[in-house]
């Protein structure tokens, strides 16, 4: 089993549906109840199960992760309750880039799936989740050239010696553009470092301080590791530290090289030697902690099965995929590189391909005529209808003669209202089916190419996304990609053992 949930096919699913239809989108007639009906057959087309519908009529895109139903949906989201949402278009779950790239992370976290309609994407498919772990790489792309532009003013600020962002470290302040001990922290910093060179335990601080009253900037009792890093900023002795760290994916901080790192002198508050002091006992209780181990995550773990059955895994003391009830074993350098190779064969030939979009294409264009049809109708009803009330209110038509003459256009517009939704799903469900298995197979082709620039998360992402399983036998291996276009079928790739070494090496010699 994958690091995340595995979504499959026939899994029986609970959704919900994203209403969120701006004021200004009302006044051009975009009405909710339209979006909700249409999300609805979507979901009935697809043989789901809608629990529940969030609405956010009148609300901004521009920033709704606070909305009380956002919140909503997503502890849904967290709780499992519903394993999808639906949504006309982008733009209606939200219109911030960032807002937009956060609720995928969350979906993909809890291994839930995004269907817009408008956009063709339903991540809950195998097309739709090597969709997802493209637009993921692409974003997490533009982070970084975002955070390399940040960087470089960042880095000038610093050599500069000009306000970072961000509070100035406990125990100083910015005074007059300088920074400078604070009058009031400054001593608790100093007596911070007293009391660490007399007891060498940072709890043992940390509840001094506390009982004597002294709370951190926020209020807040001081603990140990708030201690920690007190103690060991460098500020204190009169050196203050400036463009040394940087942002990870997972919002926490790391060290960036010495060389990045900016220095300027400021008044200190103890001296050098008692900082000196303590640094080096913390570095000495540093060294003798134990360092925990982490648990070793391999491309294939759960995917690769024996032919006998059981799963094969990779052992902490041997690089290879190995099955502990017959001992069948393949060298993890050897699949990684087979696998890389039969990227090639998720493709159809390009007169399958052709005859096959060719008929898709025929469908939806059928079924594109027919919401055409019925938009023209409806369009046409509601004109006679405005007429009939401009002549009532004219009093060209008398009172008893209105409704009379009125009602049936107003019985078929109904029914049109009805009708059109359900067109449109239909035609969402072949839109969606088309066009995901169109991406995967453009995206494919560019997948073996792009394979050795992906980082190991985004590899295990596309192969949870195309492939099914991996039967690892004595004499050859059988892969099982999802062969797209057809209906996410697996389909053996069968590898000879005895040329698994050539073809190993020639993935390599690429």
């Amino acid at each position: 089993m994958s690091r995340r949930t595995r979504i499959t096919e026939d899994a029986p699913k609970k959704v919900g549906i994203w209403v969120r239809v701006s004021t200004e989108d009302q006044a051009q007639g975009d009405s909710p109840e339209h979006h909700e009906r249409r999300a609805s057959a979507y979901a009935e087309a697809k043989e789901w199960d809608v629990v529940s519908v969030y609405h956010l009529e009148g609300v901004s895109g521009k920033a709704v992760m606070q909305h009380p139903e956002t919140k909503r949906m997503l502890a849904d989201v967290e709780a499992g309750a519903i394993s999808g949402l639906i949504f006309s278009k982008l733009a209606r779950l939200a219109r911030n880039t960032k807002e937009l790239l956060d609720f995928a992370d969350i979906f993909r976290e809890h291994g839930a799936g995004l269907i817009s309609l408008q956009e063709a994407i339903d991540t809950t498919t195998p097309a739709g989740r090597l969709f997802y772990t493209m637009i993921g790489a692409m974003a997490q792309w533009e982070r970084e050239e975002i955070a390399e532009r940040v960087s470089a003013s960042v880095a000038i600020r610093a050599e500069l010696g000009k306000k970072m962002g961000g509070q100035v470290v406990y125990g100083y302040r910015w005074h007059n553009g300088t920074m400078q001990p604070d009058p009031e922290e400054g001593p608790v910093r100093v007596l911070m470092y007293e009391l660490f060179a007399e007891h060498k335990r940072k709890k043992t601080v940390a509840r001094i301080l506390t009982e004597r009253g002294y709370r951190t900037r926020k209020g807040g009792k001081f603990s140990d590791t708030t201690v920690d890093r007190l103690l060991r900023d460098p500020t204190a002795k009169g050196k203050r530290r400036v463009n040394y760290t940087r942002s990870t994916d997972n919002g926490s901080a790391e060290l960036k090289p010495e060389d990045d790192w900016v220095w300027h002198d400021v008044e200190p508050i103890v001296s050098e030697e008692l900082w000196e002091e303590c640094n080096s006992f913390l570095s000495k209780q540093r060294l003798t902690r134990k360092k925990v181990s982490r648990t070793a995550t391999h491309l294939f773990g759960g995917i690769a099965t024996c032919t006998c059955g059981s799963k094969m895994y990779v052992p902490s003391n041997m690089p290879k995929y190995l099955c502990k009830a017959c001992k069948n074993k393949i060298p993890v350098e050897d699949l990684h590189a087979v696998f890389h190779e039969q990227l090639k064969t998720i493709s159809l030939n390009p007169k399958e391909l052709d005859e096959y979009f060719l008929a898709e294409n025929e469908k939806l264009s059928e079924r594109e005529k027919i919401i055409v049809a019925l938009e023209k109708k409806q369009q046409q009803l509601e004109k006679e209808i405005d007429k009939i009330y401009d002549l009532y209110l004219n009093d060209q038509i008398p009172k008893e003669g209105f409704g009379k003459r009125i009602k049936p256009f107003e019985d078929q517009l109904a029914q049109i209202e009805e009708e059109l939704p359900r067109a449109q799903a239909e035609y969402d469900v072949l839109k969606i089916n088309y066009f995901s298995q169109e991406q995967v197979m453009v995206d494919a082709g560019n997948l073996y190419e792009r394979w050795k620039l992906l980082s190991e998360e985004e590899k295990r992402n596309i192969v949870d996304a195309v492939c099914d399983r991996i039967i690892i036998g004595k004499d050859d291996i059988e892969i099982n990609f999802y062969h797209f276009p057809t209906e996410t079928v697996a389909t053996g790739q069968r590898i000879n053992r005895g040329s698994l070494q050539q073809q190993a090496e020639s993935a390599q010699d690429r």
